[in-house]
């Protein structure tokens, strides 16, 4: 795998999914990019659960900021977010349909609150249909709505990389 480009696309609102993207990367060597979005969530926690609630029942697909320029060159693409709603969030749904990654290799990873990813790593499957999906890893993260948020620092963090490290041996990115 080393040979191949790879490109880490995450969202991360407390940054753990940040955290993981970036184990990801120092493990890979692949090129980094947070999804933004042209409106931003509110701040406020329950606003925000209010407004994915309403985006994932009417299938609302956010507008990005975020733009990837000769998406082509990337052969490998590391696909990373939070659940929120038990789902995949509504931006990295917006990502998946404005890029085609037919034949390429997509690794989702996922934080969450200790739910687990519910139907996310389903989602990508869904909407890549002519891609390569490998297993997925999803550590718990944050609880935002109990105020934690990056908890992925210090030892966590240390335990995270080592369980990142063994996941991409697993599906051979890594030696």
């Amino acid at each position: 795998m080393s040979a191949k480009k790879i490109l880490i696309v995450y969202l991360s609102r407390t940054n753990n999914t940040k955290a993981i993207a970036e184990i990801i990367r120092r493990n890979t060597g692949g090129t980094l990019v947070a999804l933004e979005l042209n409106q931003p969530y509110p701040e406020n926690y329950q606003a925000t659960v209010q407004q994915v609630v309403k985006e994932n029942e009417t299938g609302y697909l956010p507008p990005l900021k975020t733009t990837i320029d000769s998406i082509e060159q990337y052969d490998v693409f590391f696909i990373g977010f939070p659940t929120w709603d038990m789902k995949m969030p509504p931006p990295m749904k917006s990502f998946l349909h404005q890029y085609n990654l037919s034949g390429k290799t997509i690794i989702p990873f996922n934080t969450n609150a200790g739910y687990g990813v519910g139907s996310g790593f389903e989602t990508v499957k869904e909407l890549c249909p002519n891609s390569k999906v490998l297993e997925g890893f999803e550590m718990k993260g944050g609880v935002e709505r109990d105020g934690l948020y990056l908890v992925i620092k210090d030892e966590k963090a240390k335990d995270a990389a080592t369980k990142v490290k063994a996941w991409l041996q697993k599906i051979k990115i890594i030696k």
